[in-house]
């Protein structure tokens, strides 16, 4: 069987750490790792399913660079538009796949 691919940009399979909220009825906020990231968004794990629609916030720290030491982190906005439970396993609970897309972002540097 074939499958046409119909993403629009280029997903790279990127293990790195986010942190991301979303406002229900109250911010919540929770740390994770992103599974694929591309220019048009990030999929990541939830321990707990985030609505699909639902605007968020997140951000993607992104290891040292060059000569330079320091960490950046990728400050994002966007809107979740997947959220599927994968069964857990060897006792681990099932966690949540989040697609979000990547809407509007901006570099941070600390202590800068």
């Amino acid at each position: 069987m074939y499958v046409l691919e119909q993403r629009r940009t280029r997903r790279f399979d990127l293990r790195l750490p986010i942190e991301f909220q979303y406002m229900g009825s109250e911010w919540v906020r929770q740390l994770s790792e992103t599974r694929n990231l591309s220019s048009g968004g990030v999929l990541f794990c939830s321990d707990s399913e985030v609505p699909v629609g639902q605007s968020i916030e997140y951000t993607i720290t992104l290891p040292p660079c060059g000569r330079d030491p320091q960490e950046v982190r990728l400050h994002c906005v966007g809107t979740v538009v997947r959220s599927e439970q994968k069964p857990g396993d060897n006792g681990v609970p099932p966690r949540f796949a989040v697609a979000a897309t990547l809407e509007r972002y901006e570099f941070v540097r600390e202590g800068r």
